[in-house]
């Protein structure tokens, strides 16, 4: 991707605490013309749905983005002095979040401007009307202070600020959907796309299709999804489409199953995409879907690898440390290949994944199985761009260490991704009668904790060196360090000291490395050490801390199949959600030293139609350098 000829500059701006860094698409120029044009479209329709993200994360997020975006545009005043510097990065810390809350710990973001400048702000472009209705918005720290609260003991919904129901509280919310899904043997998501509301004393779901709650935004995606269709790599493909616009149309849950399944089975075309209301983690209850889309292009080279571990999805399944009826029958439908995203949308922009596994529906995964992508061009973009962060040293307890991680880190990485989406997530079964709503608030951290430790377990196997997938178990050493480092120290710097554990990669995370370095403490099998002033966590014995990687899989895997509540929450908040306050203020010490921003996201690329004679002959692909730029575009082109 990068060569001696063409030096591209993954990042372009820090600010905060997020660095901005932009990804290439080099198999874009491989694909033919019509390929290119599906890619286009499907981009389109990636863009349109923007808005609903914004209003899915708070209420007031479009409105209080309107006005940013106008002063940005209009404001005739000083833009070097002091206080416009601050509202720059406020404005930018918004577009990132795509919301007035941080996008991982949830906090709402402080003006480092005051009230009075932003009345001045607003005079000046004309809009001092929309002073009053935003001044708490913006400046009351209390008022809607943080959009997912996941704390234990609070009704999670009315203490949570995202605007996904509305006079609704807990209770009620759960005995809403419990009640539901009662009435129908087929095993929907519930709830996964309307807005919970308590109107006259009566529930009612305002469902998002066109015609109902976001109707505007959806009818521009399916317009962009139509466009799509005719350049489609194949007829089944086409039909996925179709399917996800009559869902569209009509909000039909059942629908969204059907475009499901046809989508996790097309596994033949060049391009793929995903588009729709998909992961809960916005939600603390984890019914709503926030509104995403990635269009990915295959990268056909690289596939090799995730080809030879679905082929033996059936061996890991098999031998996984987990009780026998709770692993699957047989498994059916694993598909996983090695994606480049070529555009990201809705939640998975800027902040991305770094692989996915979908669909999320449990009964289409046991009955079809699941697809699973690894989106490379992403996980380059940030090792390029982190090569000189000098965090590896700083946390690394030994040289040696450091040249694991220098030397395998990168494909331990990609292999730990691969085997968390492609077999982890789509492996074992629940119990005859459970749903995951039986966990509630924790199903969401301990699914993730459930992925991590399979891949934790297997990438120290033989197995992956006998299939080839691993030079050799030094890799999985250097997975091992980099997880343990991260799970109990680096991570840290993400959260503000005095805070608690509240997303629920984090949670799941130092769940897992807690849980390991106690249950090892008297064998030694994980040593904390001092070296001066400074914290490390050393592993004294792999082969054992893989036992209890192994360990935890299967109580977590048992915790999921019988739907344990209470073994869900008690492993979660001994675990997963306390910080050692020492530890985080060194940790946060350590890591401001560099001088490194500890999150990052993505510019996209720009595809542009080229027209001779009325006719288009060719998609081109630019890369911007300026994120507030198309930031700005992007509100340009919705209104």
């Amino acid at each position: 991707m990068e060569t001696p000829e063409n030096k591209f500059k993954f990042l372009t701006e820090q600010f905060d605490d997020i660095r901005i860094l932009r990804y290439q698409v080099p198999t874009f120029e491989k694909l033919t013309l019509k390929e290119k044009l599906f890619v286009y479209y499907l981009s389109q329709a990636a863009l349109a749905g923007r808005d609903i993200l914004w209003d899915q994360n708070n209420v007031h997020n479009l409105a209080v983005r309107k006005v940013l975006e106008q002063i940005l545009r209009e404001y005739p005043g000083d833009r070097t002095a002091d206080e416009f510097q601050c509202f720059l990065v406020y404005a930018k810390k918004v577009f990132f979040a795509n919301g007035i809350h941080h996008h991982y710990s949830m906090d709402k973001f402080v003006p480092g401007f005051s009230k009075a400048y932003f009345r001045e702000l607003l005079t000046a472009i004309g809009r001092e009307d929309r002073y009053d209705r935003l001044e708490r918005v913006l400046f009351d720290p209390d008022y809607m202070s943080k959009r997912v609260v996941s704390e234990e003991g609070k009704d999670l919904i009315q203490a949570s600020a995202n605007n996904y129901y509305v006079g609704v509280t807990q209770p009620e919310a759960e005995a809403f959907y419990r009640a539901e899904s009662r009435k129908s043997e087929t095993p929907l998501s519930w709830g996964l796309n309307s807005t919970l509301v308590k109107e006259n004393g009566r529930l009612q779901e305002l469902v998002w299709k066109i015609g109902g709650k976001y109707g505007k935004p959806l009818a521009q995606v399916v317009e962009c999804l139509e466009k799509a269709i005719p350049y489609a790599c194949n007829e089944r493909q086409q039909q996925v489409i179709r399917l996800l616009i009559e869902y569209y149309r009509t909000g039909d849950l059942a629908l969204f199953d059907r475009y499901s399944i046809e989508w996790l089975q097309e596994d033949q075309a060049p391009v793929d995409f995903i588009n729709g209301f998909i992961e809960v983690y916005g939600d603390p209850l984890a019914y709503k879907g926030s509104w995403e889309s990635v269009v990915e292009i295959v990268d056909q080279e690289a596939c090799e690898r995730t080809r030879r571990l679905a082929e033996q999805a059936w061996w890991f399944e098999q031998h996984a440390p987990i009780r026998p009826e709770f692993k699957k029958s047989m498994v059916k439908g694993v598909t996983a290949r090695v994606m480049q995203v070529a555009m990201l949308g809705g939640d998975c922009h800027p902040a991305t994944p770094i692989g996915i596994n979908l669909p999320n529906a449990e009964w289409i995964r046991e009955q079809y199985g699941s697809k699973s992508v690894t989106l490379d061009n992403i996980t380059y973009a940030y090792d390029m761009a982190a090569k000189s962060s000098g965090v590896i040293d700083e946390f690394a307890a030994s040289e040696e260490e450091i040249r694991l991680a220098r030397e395998w880190g990168t494909i331990g990485s990609n292999v730990h991704t691969d085997l968390h989406e492609c077999l982890g997530h789509g492996s074992g079964r629940l119990l005859p009668g459970v749903t995951t709503e039986a966990l509630r608030n924790y199903y969401s951290t301990i699914e993730e904790a459930r992925a991590d430790l399979f891949a934790l377990y297997y990438v120290m196997d033989p197995k992956l060196v006998e299939l080839g997938i691993l030079p050799s178990l030094e890799v999985a050493k250097a997975e091992y360090n980099s997880y343990i480092r991260n799970g109990l120290m680096v991570q840290l710097t993400r959260i503000k000291f005095g805070d608690q554990l509240e997303e629920s990669h984090m949670r799941n995370r130092q769940m897992i490395a807690a849980w390991v370095y106690e249950k090892g403490k008297s064998a030694r099998v994980i040593e904390k050490i001092k070296k001066g002033e400074k914290t490390y966590f050393v592993i004294r014995d792999f082969e054992a801390l893989r036992t209890l990687f192994g360990q935890l899989l299967g109580e977590v895997q048992r915790i999921k199949s019988e739907g344990d509540f209470e073994a869900a929450r008690c492993l979660v908040e001994n675990y997963g959600v306390k910080i050692d306050p020492e530890l985080h203020r060194e940790v946060l010490v350590r890591y401001k030293a560099l001088g490194v921003a500890p999150y990052a996201g993505f510019i996209n690329p720009a595809y542009q139609l080229v027209v001779r004679d009325g006719e288009v002959i060719d998609v081109t692909i630019t890369y911007p350098e300026d994120f507030l730029q198309q930031m700005l575009e992007y509100g340009a082109e919705r209104e």
